[in-house]
C-alpha cells in the first residue's frame, strides 16, 4: 500500500517570521537548515529565545517542522532512551516537556519528546546494549548478541526506524529494556540544542538548570497560562529581552473550528465579566455537541480525566465522594483508582533510589492508576500516565485527604517511597501541561475566583484559571455549573490499561536496607 505523501505545511506570517529567527539562531551556533551543513559545537555563550503565542496559535506546529529541519540536516534527537557516544563532534537535539502527560501530548504528534528529568538523569546500560544501540542508530556493525536471534533483530531494526525507541524495539524483539540498564546516574556531560514546551511551568531553578546544559535553548510557552506558584506570576519566557521573543499572535481555527478555543480566545477581552462568559459557554452548548452546560460531576469521566478546580477544600470533597460513588473501601484502593505523584520521600544515603523511581516517572504531579497491591508489603502496582514505560511496581505512601481533617488516611505506606495524593480531582494549576478528551471544570470555584477579585500579572485570576481549564480538554468541555455527581454507570477497573506491547514492565525494587 502506498502512504500518501505530507501536504506542505503552509506558514502563517507570525511563524514564518518566528522560524526564520529560530533558524538565524541555529545558525549562528552552527547548524544551518538551508544547506544542512553541520559544524561542530562551539564552547560560546549559550543563546536562548523563546516562542510566545496562546492555545491554536501554532507553537506545536511550528515546533514539529523544527524538529522535522534538524532531524533531516543530520542532527541526532536525544530522546534519554538511548545516546550515541562515539561521534564527539556530532549535533544533538533534545525534545522537553515538564511532565510525562505533556511530552505524550508531542509523541502522539510524532514528535520524540522526553521529560526534563528523563534528560538530566541518564541510564547506565550494559556492554551488548551499547553495540545494539550503536547499530540501530547507524553508527555500528551489527552485533550478535546471544538473547537475540537474527528474526528479533530485525524486528528491532524496523521498529526503530519507525519509532526511534530503543525500549521500544527491544520490546518488538521480544526483550525488556530494563534488562539491559544497569543504573541511573546524573548527567555530567552538556548538551546541544533544547526545545523545551509548555515552559511556561518552568520555575526559575529548572530554567537556570537548562541553561547549564544547552548551548542553545528554545522556550516554546503561553502566556496566558498560570505561572509556577512561587514566581508572582511571572513566566520565564518573559524575563528575556524582547529581540529574543517571538510572539505568535494569529490564532489558527483548526479545520473543524473548536468552539473551545473560541471560547478561550473571548477571555482576552478585558470587559468580559464572569456572567457574560457564562452566557457564551450556554450559546456554543446550544449549538455545538462539544460543549456542555453540566448541572452535575460525571464520576465515570473523573476515574482518567479529573474534574477540574481551584480550591482545595473543592478538590477534597469530590475526591470524597468519587471514593464513595465506586463504593471504594475506607482502608483500601480500588484497582483503577486515579492518582497524583507527590513527590519521592527517600533520605539522602537512597539518591539512586530516586533516581530510579524519578526516571520512570515518579515525579512530582505525575498522573498515575493503582493497579493493586504488589508483591511486598507496601508496595503498589502502578502506571504512570504518559510515560513511554508505564507499568511496575514500587514502595508508596498513598494519602487520601479527609473534609475538615488536617492529617490525611493512608491506606498504604511503605516506610519510604513514592507519596501519593488521591487524582480525581486537581487544582487547575497541576493540570497544566496535560490534555484529555474530555474535561469537566467545576464552574462554581471559577465564579469564586472572579467573586474574590484576585489579579495575576494584570490580569483577572478568573479569566487565567478559566483559559488554563477549559484549554485542557482535546473534544469536549463540561462546564460543571452544580456541585452534585452523577452515579458511575459501571464499576471501577483497570482493564483499559493494558501495557502497550512496547512497554517494558519492572517491579522496581528496594535495597535491602528500606525494609
Amino acid at each position: 500500500m502506498t502512504v500518501p505523501a505530507a501536504k506542505p505545511v503552509t506558514f502563517s506570517d507570525d511563524q514564518a517570521e518566528a522560524y526564520d529567527a529560530v533558524t538565524q539562531a541555529l545558525r549562528a551556533a552552527g547548524v544551518n537548515l538551508d544547506t544542512e551543513l553541520l559544524q561542530p559545537m562551539g564552547n560560546g555563550k549559550s543563546s536562548v529565545m523563546a516562542v510566545i503565542g496562546k492555545a491554536g496559535s501554532g507553537k506545536t506546529l511550528l515546533l514539529a517542522e523544527l524538529y522535522k529541519a534538524l532531524e533531516a540536516a543530520g542532527v541526532d534527537i536525544v530522546s534519554g532512551d538511548w545516546e550515541s557516544r562515539k561521534n564527539k563532534d556530532r549535533r544533538t537535539l533534545a525534545i522537553l516537556a515538564p511532565t510525562n502527560k505533556a511530552a505524550s501530548v508531542l509523541r502522539n504528534r510524532g514528535v520524540p519528546a522526553t521529560t526534563i528529568h528523563r534528560i538530566i538523569y541518564t541510564p547506565v546500560y550494559a556492554p551488548e546494549f551499547e553495540g545494539l544501540g550503536e547499530w540501530l542508530a547507524g553508527n555500528g556493525e551489527r552485533p550478535d548478541i546471544e538473547a537475540m536471534t537474527d528474526e528479533a533483530l530485525d524486528r528491532a531494526y524496523a521498529f526503530f526506524q519507525l519509532h526511534k525507541s530503543l525500549p521500544g524495539a527491544l520490546a518488538a524483539a521480544g526483550l525488556r529494556g530494563s534488562d539491559f540498564i544497569t543504573g541511573w546516574k546524573r548527567r555530567d556531560e552538556p548538551l546541544d540544542i533544547g526545545f523545551v514546551d509548555e515552559s511556561s511551568m518552568l520555575d526559575a531553578k529548572q530554567f537556570d538548570d537548562l541553561k547549564e546544559i544547552f548551548s542553545t535553548l528554545v522556550l516554546f510557552g503561553d502566556p496566558a497560562q498560570l505561572a509556577p506558584v512561587n514566581q508572582s506570576g511571572a513566566m520565564v519566557f518573559e524575563t528575556l529581552p524582547e529581540d529574543k521573543q517571538q510572539i505568535l499572535s494569529r490564532i489558527h481555527r483548526q479545520a473543524d473550528d473548536s468552539p473551545i478555543l473560541d471560547l478561550a480566545h473571548a477571555l482576552a477581552d478585558p470587559q468580559l465579566s464572569f456572567s457574560s462568559f457564562e452566557r457564551m459557554i450556554e450559546e456554543a452548548a446550544a449549538r455545538d455537541e462539544r460543549v456542555v452546560m453540566a448541572q452535575r460531576v460525571e464520576a465515570d469521566l473523573m476515574a482518567r480525566s479529573p474534574v477540574l478546580v481551584w480550591r482545595n477544600a473543592t478538590r477534597i470533597r469530590l475526591i470524597q465522594a468519587f471514593r464513595g460513588a465506586f463504593d471504594a473501601p475506607a482502608d483500601a484502593l480500588l484497582p483503577g483508582e486515579p492518582l497524583i505523584c507527590d513527590g519521592i520521600e527517600l533520605p539522602l544515603k537512597h539518591r539512586k533510589k530516586r533516581i530510579d523511581l524519578e526516571a520512570r516517572g515518579l515525579i512530582k504531579g505525575a498522573q498515575v492508576i493503582y493497579l493493586g497491591p504488589g508483591t511486598r508489603p507496601g508496595f503498589s502496582r502502578l502506571h504512570v500516565v504518559g510515560a513511554p514505560d508505564p507499568q511496575f511496581a514500587a514502595a508508596s505512601i498513598v494519602k487520601i485527604e479527609m473534609p475538615g481533617e488536617e492529617e490525611p488516611f493512608i491506606p498504604y505506606a511503605a516506610r519510604m517511597g513514592a507519596t501519593f495524593l488521591h487524582g480525581a480531582a486537581v487544582t487547575i494549576h497541576k493540570a497544566q501541561g496535560s490534555q484529555w478528551a474530555n474535561v469537566q471544570v467545576f464552574a462554581p470555584d471559577i465564579f469564586a475566583a472572579a467573586q474574590a477579585g484576585r489579579m495575576e500579572a494584570g490580569i483577572p485570576l478568573w479569566k487565567r484559571l478559566a483559559y488554563v481549564a477549559i484549554t485542557r480538554a482535546e473534544k469536549r468541555l463540561l462546564w460543571v455549573t452544580r456541585a452534585r455527581l452523577g452515579k458511575p454507570t459501571a464499576p471501577l477497573s483497570a482493564s483499559d490499561l493494558k501495557a502497550p506491547k512496547a512497554t517494558l514492565t519492572l517491579e522496581v525494587q528496594e535495597n535491602q536496607d528500606l525494609m
